[in-house]
């Protein structure tokens, strides 16, 4: 019996080891637990996950924040006056939920090299509930004007890229690099599909959130409504689970935990991040700690967004990075995520990244052909 056991582990025990001796920027326990998703057991992990997060959901209430991480370089006041100089559009400050808001919060600060005299890339942190006074949203806002965006394949995500390329952000677009940050659901949890340059990733699947990026540079998040492969004039297509905001409203079924998935339900708070669109084309991309779709949602409707999607969740992906370029790139790690460095995406990364450009004349192409 004991050697019956033994023949019946030994093809697991294969798959692991040799699964585990492969190239990773992973460390081993998600590592591990992404080998039990892909062998069958995506339900043991779901079930775990769903009561650990649970059990560790804050309590309402608690001590008041003092202050707020800082986000960004330049002040709010600079960046205004900068654009009503030039002409340009900034966003509003964001509205605090608390009667009595810190200071600098909800509002925008610049940060990296500028472009035309402003910085392209703005941040901010925020409370997000006042129920929860010690959860800090971090969003930053990318002006389509002056930025492009690009999206890069990882080693093993999309499992089926026909072209992988350097599976970080290309040495020779480093020199015009602003920001990074963290891809979507992997395909097997979603069916999310994918595009670069008129070529099939994974396929598209209609009735999705896409983010899209044009070949004329202009960038979107949308419903995809096309076949499995999107068209030449499309840089890249890069799909994650439903809209979360359709018209600068809620999804209704946010609140229906079989289309979320077990640990995407509206109950479990758990790290979570997404990217919008605001009503002047620019892209918002937002990261909070114990949060639920819904809430996730509500943080990207107060940024401003009024097409929203879910990227990535759990502690383990949520990345924004930003480059300054003072002595080199000199990247600053905005979501505080212990599990990843700041250099994430200058080595090759296992999932899928986008990164955000300064914006040069001429179409978007993809970079690492």
């Amino acid at each position: 019996m004991a050697l019956a056991f033994l023949l019946l582990l030994a093809p697991a025990a294969y798959s692991y080891t040799t699964t585990m001796m492969q190239p990773s920027s992973l460390p081993l326990w998600p590592r591990s637990v992404e080998w039990l998703r892909a062998h069958h057991g995506n339900w043991l992990v779901d079930e775990v996950e769903h009561y650990y997060y649970s059990w560790k959901a804050p309590a309402k209430g608690g001590p008041q924040l003092t202050s707020l991480p800082t986000a960004g370089l330049t002040d709010a006041a600079t960046e205004r006056a900068e654009a009503r100089r030039r002409a340009g559009y900034v966003p509003p400050p964001i509205s605090p939920v608390f009667a009595h808001p810190l200071p600098g919060e909800g509002v925008w600060r610049g940060t990296g090299p500028t472009v035309s005299g402003r910085s392209p890339v703005l941040l901010t942190t925020f409370r997000t509930e006042v129920d929860y006074p010690r959860i800090v949203a971090y969003v930053a806002w990318f002006d389509h004007t002056r930025s492009s965006v690009a999206w890069y394949p990882g080693r093993y995500e999309p499992p089926s890229a026909p072209v992988r390329g350097p599976m970080s952000v290309p040495p020779g677009q480093r020199w015009r690099l602003l920001a990074t940050f963290n891809g979507g659901f992997i395909y097997n949890d979603g069916s999310n599909g994918s595009s670069i340059g008129g070529r099939q990733y994974e396929p598209l699947k209609a009735g999705l959130a896409t983010l899209l990026a044009y070949r004329n540079g202009r960038v979107d998040v949308n419903t995809w409504h096309g076949g499995p492969v999107a068209g030449p004039q499309v840089a890249f297509a890069r799909q994650s689970l439903p809209l979360i905001i359709d018209h600068g409203r809620l999804n209704p079924a946010l609140n229906d935990g079989s289309q979320w998935g077990f640990t995407l339900g509206n109950a479990v708070r758990v790290w979570r991040t997404g990217a919008g669109i605001d009503r002047h084309g620019n892209l918002i991309y937002a990261a909070a700690d114990y949060q639920t779709a819904v809430t996730l949602a509500r943080i990207l409707q107060r940024a401003g967004a009024v097409r929203a999607m879910q990227l990535d969740i759990n502690p383990e992906w949520p990345t924004l990075i930003t480059y300054s370029h003072r002595g080199g790139l000199d990247p600053v790690r905005v979501v505080p995520n212990y599990q990843q460095p700041a250099t994430r995406y200058l080595v090759p990364d296992d999932r899928d990244f986008f990164a955000v450009y300064r914006r040069v004349p001429g179409p978007v192409t993809v970079p690492f052909r």
